[in-house]
């Protein structure tokens, strides 16, 4: 197991784990696949997997740090850096990718001044390239908090990130 102190060499604040997602921890320790199902949930909860839940994670369920982690990196589904309040998910399927995808992606790069998976400086807004979000009619397609977009052009993107800002917290 591993000391309190590699726990905490880190600059953000340690995440707890909920009383809830420690009984739904306790409840699939005895199960095959559990780690992962385990690891869902942990990111259901947070928005992302934080280090500190990681180490909490591999002592609940009696297993080595590097086997959490390994689960971590090898998916493409689990966040490590906490994303922006307004999480922006680009398609880049097939069907999205011929339409435009790429260029949507770089239109919020260019007007959030940030880049792919990086979250904007006051935290609000951070943005993703995923496979396919199951709208391929509407290609191509954007996520915003699971707010689907779609049918769009570069064109487009102004509009929807204005709708955003504006629900958006000023800078601290």
């Amino acid at each position: 197991m591993v000391n309190m102190e590699q726990r905490t060499l880190t600059s953000e604040a340690p995440e707890q784990l909920t009383p809830e997602l420690e009984a739904f921890i306790a409840e699939w320790k005895p199960k095959p696949g559990n780690l992962i199902m385990v690891l869902h949930r942990v990111q259901e909860h947070f928005g992302y997997v934080p280090r500190s839940a990681a180490f909490q994670v591999a002592d609940l369920l009696e297993i080595p740090l590097a086997k959490v982690y390994g689960v971590l990196t090898f998916y493409h589904f689990f966040k490590l850096k906490k994303p922006g309040r307004f999480r922006f998910a680009v398609c880049l399927g097939t069907a999205c990718y011929l339409k435009g995808g790429a260029d949507l992606i770089q239109e919020l790069e260019n007007m959030l001044g940030v880049g792919l998976n990086t979250v904007t400086e006051d935290g609000n807004f951070s943005v993703e390239a995923v496979r396919c979000l199951g709208c391929c009619g509407l290609a191509p397609v954007l996520s915003v908090n699971g707010t689907m977009h779609g049918a769009l052009r570069k064109e487009d993107i102004a509009g929807i990130l204005a709708e955003y800002k504006a629900k958006a917290r000023p800078e601290a």
